[in-house]
């Protein structure tokens, strides 16, 4: 079991090497670290990486660009098989036997016509039951913002995060922000690491029994130098029957 309150989650899209990274993301002193463009630790010969990766999940394509989860050692991970193909990327598992976490990385995975979020768009179509679970979470790089819905395109971003909240998951940043989609003020990723092309696009939802004590993003001047993104950090408790009760009534 977690043997600390609250729960402390980071979302990095590393952009590579993360054996030369971790030290870095691991001075974050996070429960759950999910990571896209992370190299396989089970294929790397670099041992301090591996150490600190003793507790891991991973997928991908290339063993040196996938998806990781990483937990500290009182969180037991638990990979759930879903028929995934062609979709990429997710990493969907089950944490401490009690809740489901969906690690995401969309990429356009050689769709002409579902890239990105209408990769997530497809999973829901298949796969929403795997989040419909009081404690669900779904964490991770999503590559789209509101900004770029098309007007006659039925798998936007805004009708993805409706679909997440018809399930009863919604934004951990734009909750505690009050911020609405596509006016976010913090960016998580800066186009050629330039910050005239900085964008929001790392999300975290979680469904109601997660209450947010706190988000920060990382600061562009301490992260930019190793990635094009910076960490999204969460502070998480879990909410009791009781409380629920009392905050529906």
């Amino acid at each position: 079991m977690l043997t600390k309150q609250p729960l402390r989650v980071v979302t990095w899209n590393c952009n590579g090497a993360l054996r030369k990274k971790w030290p870095r993301l691991a001075e974050l002193q996070a429960d759950l670290y999910i990571v896209p463009e992370c190299e396989d630790p089970s294929q790397t010969r670099d041992f301090a990486y591996r150490a600190w990766a003793s507790n891991h999940l991973w997928t991908g394509i290339n063993k040196n660009k996938g998806l990781g989860v990483f937990a500290s050692p009182e969180l037991k991970l638990q990979p759930v098989k879903l028929d995934l193909s062609p979709l990429e990327l997710f990493l969907p598992c089950i944490v401490n036997d009690r809740w489901p976490l969906l690690a995401t990385w969309t990429k356009q995975a050689n769709s002409p016509n579902f890239g990105y979020i209408g990769q997530l768009w497809k999973f829901l179509q298949t796969h929403r039951e795997f989040l419909r679970h009081p404690q669900a979470m779904l964490v991770g790089d999503l590559n789209s913002n509101s900004i770029w819905d098309e007007w006659d395109r039925w798998w936007n971003h805004s009708d993805v995060v409706r679909e997440l909240s018809e399930l009863g998951l919604t934004s951990c940043y734009h909750t505690h922000f009050g911020e609405t989609q596509g006016k976010e003020s913090r960016p998580t990723f800066f186009l050629q690491r330039k910050v005239a092309k900085s964008y929001h696009i790392d999300y975290a939802f979680t469904a109601d029994q997660w209450s947010v004590q706190s988000v920060h993003i990382g600061q562009a001047a301490e992260w930019l130098q190793d990635s094009d993104h910076l960490p999204m950090v969460l502070d998480l408790n879990p909410r009791d029957k009781a409380e629920l009760h009392k905050n529906n009534c």
